[in-house]
């Protein structure tokens, strides 16, 4: 008789997150720390880091392009190192409203308030503080 693995025996992915950074005067290998920290956040949350899009300039079209991948199915939201990678605090404030707007939510490695992120403009607590890991930005 053949029997089939439980669910819990297979691996399922986790939803898909896209990481987005501003490294505007980071080095290479700052740049490479932020990377990682995503991706072990993501790890240690059992979200399916997707990409990283990277500003490095004002002019970058990285947000654009986040935008189109948020529009992708089965997008769940933006990973962030903190709030200060989306821009200035104006730039920052109208970028989250369009993150929330398209449905996704925004995940924060680590905030001033301690937060994880937002949805429908609500914010998202922290169940275990000390799970994701801490990046200066």
């Amino acid at each position: 008789m053949i029997m089939d693995f439980l669910t819990e025996q297979l691996p399922v992915p986790g939803p898909v997150v896209y990481g987005y950074l501003r490294p505007m005067h980071a080095s290479i290998v700052r740049v490479r720390a932020l990377r990682e920290a995503l991706a072990e956040y993501c790890h240690q949350h059992e979200l399916s880091l997707a990409g990283v899009f990277t500003e490095r300039s004002p002019a970058s079209p990285a947000f654009t392009g986040l935008l189109d991948a948020l529009a992708l199915p089965g997008s769940y939201g933006v990973v962030v190192p903190a709030l200060s990678h989306l821009g200035p605090r104006a730039t920052a404030q109208e970028r989250r409203k369009e993150i929330v707007q398209r449905g996704a939510r925004l995940l924060l490695v680590r905030g001033a308030d301690r937060s994880v992120g937002t949805h429908g403009g609500q914010l998202l607590r922290r169940i275990e503080p000390a799970a994701a890991a801490e990046v200066d930005a």
